[in-house]
């Protein structure tokens, strides 16, 4: 695409992205099979895909956007994301009645507003990313407009993001105030020129953006909006914003801390530190208490939130690598349990408590696998990712010199073994239950073929990661050569 502006092609893969989304609200007017707009939801992410990967690094529009191995990493964890949400939709929104063409169109538009998050070299243009991402999340955690879980959740999670927007926002415009810009680079330079290292208004607007971010990755104590949200959305959508919107929200807080804020590098660090514990600490202690799995999981996400941040403490290359990579393993076993989840949806039972898992594997030992494959990976035990994603992050955090908070978090993983594990206690040890969601399915595939492919990506990419890690780790490490 070489007779095309260079700032063009720089922002081709978001262009595309939008093109496909409203491609796909207009051919709802005419295609009646749904399954067809998700097909091509599905081929135009893997296009963007593509074009991300063949795209050359550079900035456009005067540094606003830039195009780096940072952002294309994170652009691949939000493609991931939803190509994987898209093919374990198919089945869902039929059986809840919300097969609506707009549906697959808000996905992508959401993950336009991630990927320019991600190459945000600007705070507006950080800002325009992030409320084109929350503004389709929020209707579609609405989705199913005949619930009123849904309602609830999706008014609970509108004012509350609009409110933590608003500081961020206030945020924003303080450190305007103080440098004069907001490019990221800029604003770095003008501190430093100017001895500005000890300025209250500067400390002010970092724990502004402290809370606006916290929002956003569901980090105690900014995580009230989460358990509702999830419980009440579209098992789908959970998936969806329990992997997205974080990997974003990381994303962003990389970007700025990093870039535009490392003269301050101690503040922020010091600030972090407790939110990263009390994150993990609400989100194992609470979770233990749930019987509704889409609640644990979402107290489980507040936890997960506070070790990728134990990577952003560490305020280094090796802290910045292993919470991409730790973002990208939690990806497929986040996903991976939401999947087993929807296949257990059905006329009988919804596959949301956990006594629908009473007996499973006794019934469909091959569905129990995955989950026991997700459950170990959420737990952290090896040979599994997740225990690789916790061992990077806590050797970050501790080769930057804080050992207490790994020491807290390694005891609060312990516990997190205990609801875990409880599911695969359920589904071994006891008898089945008559009202599982999935009968009369055998095998596993025939009864939602995208569901079962994505089952067997996400374990097969959990035991792949965790017993040769060295390629994603290598690949983290390209990202931010540079960075």
């Amino acid at each position: 695409m070489q007779f095309l502006p260079a700032d063009m092609n720089i922002i081709m893969p978001e262009i595309i992205m939008a093109l496909i989304a409203i491609i796909i609200l207009l051919a709802d007017l005419v295609i009646k099979r749904k399954k067809s707009l998700a097909f091509l939801g599905v081929i135009g992410a893997g296009v963007v895909a593509y074009t991300i990967m063949m795209d050359s690094p550079g900035a456009a529009f005067s540094g606003m956007f830039i195009s780096d191995g940072y952002s294309k990493f994170f652009k691949l964890i939000f493609l991931v994301n939803v190509i994987l949400v898209t093919m374990i939709s198919v089945k869902y929104i039929i059986i809840e009645k919300i097969n609506l063409g707009e549906y697959y169109s808000l996905m992508l538009f959401s993950t336009l507003g991630m990927m320019v998050m991600a190459s945000a070299g600007d705070l507006i243009t950080l800002y325009v990313g992030l409320e084109l991402m929350a503004l389709s999340t929020y209707v579609l955690t609405g989705f199913i407009r005949h619930n009123t879980k849904s309602n609830e959740a999706a008014i609970k999670y509108f004012l509350l993001g609009a409110f933590s927007s608003a500081f961020l926002l206030y945020g924003i415009s303080m450190i305007y105030g103080l440098t004069g810009t907001l490019e990221l680079k800029d604003i770095a330079d003008y501190i430093n020129k100017n001895g500005l290292e000890n300025n209250k208004v500067l400390m002010l607007s970092m724990i502004l953006f402290v809370v606006g971010f916290g929002f956003k990755i569901a980090a105690a104590p900014f995580h009230m909006w989460a358990p509702d949200a999830y419980e009440g959305a579209p098992t789908s959508i959970t998936a969806f914003m329990s992997v997205g919107t974080k990997a974003a929200g990381f994303a962003a807080i990389g970007r700025v801390f990093m870039i535009a804020l490392p003269a301050i590098k101690l503040e922020w660090s010091t600030i972090l530190i407790p939110l990263a514990i009390l994150s993990i600490a609400v989100g194992n202690i609470a979770a233990i208490a749930q019987t509704n799995i889409k609640r644990m999981l979402a107290y489980s996400a507040i936890a997960h939130a506070g070790y990728a941040l134990l990577g952003v403490i560490a305020a280094d290359n090796e802290g910045i690598v292993s919470m991409m990579s730790y973002l990208m393993i939690y990806t497929f076993m986040n996903i991976g349990a939401f999947a087993v989840i929807i296949m257990l949806r059905g006329e009988g039972a919804k596959g949301e408590d956990i006594n629908d898992y009473e007996g499973l594997a006794k019934k469909h030992p091959v569905l129990a696998a995955f989950m026991l494959i997700f459950m170990f990976s959420l737990t952290g035990i090896p040979p599994t990712a997740g225990f690789i994603g916790k061992f990077y992050v806590f050797m970050s955090a501790i080769n930057a010199g804080y050992v207490w908070p790994v020491v807290v978090a390694v005891i609060f993983s312990a516990i997190s073994a205990y609801f875990y594990l409880r599911i695969v206690m359920y589904m071994y040890m006891k008898e089945p239950i008559n009202n599982v969601g999935v009968q009369n399915f055998e095998p596993l595939l025939s009864t939602s073929p995208a569901i079962g492919i994505v089952l067997i990506v996400a374990a097969a990419a959990l035991l792949g990661i965790g017993i040769f890690p060295s390629f994603l780790l290598e690949l983290a490490r390209a990202a931010i050569s540079g960075f």
